[in-house]
């Protein structure tokens, strides 16, 4: 070789590389999968190629889960070892949750007496109620009393002239007088002629005439008394006293007033008894029977009821109101209850001695019927029970299912359940 044909030297050292070229699997690039070209990269690039670890944890997994089944397929088969393993996973087990039980929450059961009653109000009214007037006319000379007065029967309320009446009656009394004389004159006179019609010493004629005058004279005296009577009786009336014992509720008079026949003078009331004019509802009206007692609640008068008893009922309702009236007497001996007062009155229709009642609200219901709840040794407890209605004061009657000394929650608490852990709480 000539030296025009050798490559040029160089006083330079370089440094040579070595380039590995992967070997190929005879597939192109677009056909190989991304795992496939990452190890010919590594392999490539002189990296050592991983190592695929998953499927030897698969295997290492399978291997202790068949263990474990195989231990507690064991567990199973041995009651003493299953016993165990309860034990102490109820051991672990939180406690039962507790709940506690607020006094007026429940109630011990006793026997009580029911009612049923039926609603009636309206306004109060003195049992006896007068108004006195004037029988006669004349001047007012004395009125006793005033309103608010109590007063006894015959105690003088009103006193008017009587001097005129006083003249007027011994008028009347003179003239009877008078023609009591001439009567005792005709009798005598027809005496006499009687005798001597009887001789034949005169007619008949003479008799009858006689007889005549005695008739018409005894007719003027009969006049004559009746005219002293009606003195006497104006006179009488001239003074206006008590007819029963009570309380002055009006003066309609003054001293020195001049008063006609139906003048209105002196209202008396007696209290000792007061009368409950009230309306019941017409759906009630068959429900009230005479002699059935009440219980009157008076406004004004709070905390305190009184007794009564109905004693008359209106058998013919009120147009418009749909309402029958009802009157209930009560007695008022120490003067409390006044005319004019609104009451309420509740008419006890029935009553049932030593029942067993709870609130209505303990009451429970689910697809076996009513029930309840009862606290027994700490826990609760679901009572069927049968109810005999509703009655006053919101109780349901308990026919069945308990009995006095029980103790029942009462109040509406839905979170409670039969079976569940509770603590009374006292206060």
């Amino acid at each position: 070789m000539s030296p025009q044909d050798s490559p040029p030297q160089t006083n330079s050292s370089s440094t040579k590389t070595q380039v590995t070229t992967p070997p190929t699997s005879g597939k192109p690039d677009w056909a190989k999968s991304d795992r496939q070209l990452g190890r010919e990269l590594r392999a490539a690039s002189g990296q050592v190629p991983k190592r695929r670890v998953w499927p030897w944890a698969v295997v290492a997994l399978a291997v202790i889960g068949a263990g474990g089944f195989g231990y507690y397929s064991t567990q199973l088969a041995d009651p003493a070892s299953q016993a165990e393993v309860g034990v102490e996973a109820a051991s672990d087990a939180p406690p039962a949750l507790v709940m506690q039980i607020n006094p007026d929450e429940m109630q011990v059961l006793a026997p009580v007496a029911l009612e049923r009653r039926v609603r009636a109000s309206g306004t109060l009214a003195p049992w006896r109620n007068t108004q006195l007037s004037s029988q006669t006319g004349g001047e007012v000379r004395q009125v006793a009393v005033r309103p608010g007065d109590p007063v006894t029967e015959g105690q003088l309320l009103v006193q008017m002239d009587v001097e005129t009446l006083t003249l007027d009656l011994n008028q009347a009394q003179s003239s009877a007088a008078a023609t009591q004389a001439q009567l005792d004159l005709a009798l005598n006179q027809l005496e006499r002629v009687q005798t001597l019609v009887d001789r034949g010493v005169t007619t008949s004629a003479s008799l009858d005439e006689a007889r005549n005058a005695v008739t018409q004279t005894r007719a003027n005296l009969d006049t004559l008394r009746d005219q002293v009577a009606s003195a006497e009786l104006r006179l009488r009336h001239a003074t206006v006293r008590a007819p029963f014992a009570g309380i002055v509720a009006a003066r309609s008079v003054e001293p020195g007033q001049y008063v006609g026949a139906g003048t209105p003078l002196i209202s008396i009331v007696d209290l000792t008894t007061v009368e409950l004019r009230a309306n019941a509802a017409v759906a009630d009206g068959a429900l009230l029977r005479q002699g059935q007692a009440v219980q009157v609640s008076v406004d004004g008068i709070a905390q305190q009821s009184f007794d009564g008893v109905v004693a008359r009922i209106n058998p013919v309702a009120q147009e418009g109101t749909r309402t029958v009236p009802v009157y209930v007497t009560i007695d008022n001996p120490e003067g409390i209850l006044l005319g004019g007062m609104f009451a309420t009155a509740q008419v006890v229709i029935e009553r049932a001695e030593d029942a067993i009642a709870l609130p209505t609200a303990a009451l429970r219901e689910d697809a076996e019927g009513a029930y309840v709840l009862r606290i027994t040794d700490g826990r609760l407890e679901r009572v069927a029970v049968e109810s005999g209605g509703t009655w006053t004061g919101g109780l349901t009657r308990i026919t069945q299912g308990l009995s006095a000394g029980d103790r029942v929650i009462t109040a509406p608490l839905p979170g409670l359940q039969p079976g569940d852990a509770v603590e009374l709480v006292e206060r």
